[in-house]
């Protein structure tokens, strides 16, 4: 199974610890977020990972290799998908990254600053047996009840219909009226078809993963998986940093 470690940001919400590194090497519980991300997607069984980097890439690339090195973990196999010229966004980055992605299967995509205690195997196989059934199915995107001024808006199927923010009044939808539809955050993890790598490769090289699903979220079907029982924490801000902490000490 194939995963992509979106980790080439600039991390501005951690300022200042991302002054002279990168998000995805801030620590947390003792070890930096790039490589929790590694040892949890390995636990389940995710042996072939992609790791994006541009802010400060060299260091994450130096670190990971140390991490390899230092730690035996038979069959694990990481690759980098360099963006040093540009910083693409979310879905540029994963176009980017598409010949190391491509074998024919879903591959899992999980933002390095998002740390949880869900079944990542599980959500991943639940995802593909369901794109099996329905071809239409693009993309499972992990949502959450969490507060955010911008939420992802479904349908009673939980089919990706529109987003707001609700803050500015800013409305994106393919579907018109928006009216009854339930909001949810966007949870960092989600599940792509190999279709959706070939729509992508008409668009540019820079744009979001949100857009890209809310533009073909009308001609195809962008789903939501929502798990109740996880504890989902976003670790890209300086405030979530002490819960993190005593998460992960409780994980260990």
């Amino acid at each position: 199974m194939k995963a992509m470690i979106l980790a080439a940001g600039l991390g501005t919400r951690l300022k200042p610890l991302t002054d002279d590194k990168p998000k995805a090497l801030v620590e947390v519980a003792g070890r930096p977020l790039v490589e929790w991300q590694i040892l949890r997607l390995y636990s389940y069984g995710f042996a072939d990972i992609v790791i994006n980097v541009h802010h400060f890439g060299d260091m994450v690339e130096k670190r990971v290799k140390e991490f390899l090195e230092r730690e035996e973990h038979p069959c694990l196999n990481i690759s980098f998908s360099e963006e040093f010229d540009l910083l693409r966004d979310t879905g540029g980055g994963i176009r980017h990254a598409s010949d190391l992605l491509s074998d024919g299967e879903p591959f899992l995509v999980h933002n390095v600053d998002i740390l949880s205690d869900m079944d990542i195997e599980e959500f991943y196989s639940s995802c593909r047996s369901k794109m099996e059934e329905d071809e239409q199915i693009i993309s499972y995107v992990l949502v959450t009840g969490r507060y955010s001024d911008r939420r992802l808006l479904f349908d009673n199927t939980l089919r990706l219909k529109g987003w707001e923010n609700i803050k500015t009044g800013e409305v994106k939808s393919q579907f018109g009226d928006i009216a009854g539809l339930q909001p949810f955050a966007f949870g960092g993890v989600h599940v792509l078809s190999p279709k959706a790598l070939e729509i992508m490769k008409s668009w540019p090289e820079k744009f979001s993963i949100v857009d890209f699903y809310l533009q073909n979220s009308f001609s195809s079907k962008v789903m939501g998986e929502f798990l109740e029982d996880a504890t989902i924490i976003d670790v890209g801000r300086l405030e979530n940093l002490p819960k993190a902490e005593e998460f992960m000490k409780e994980m260990l």
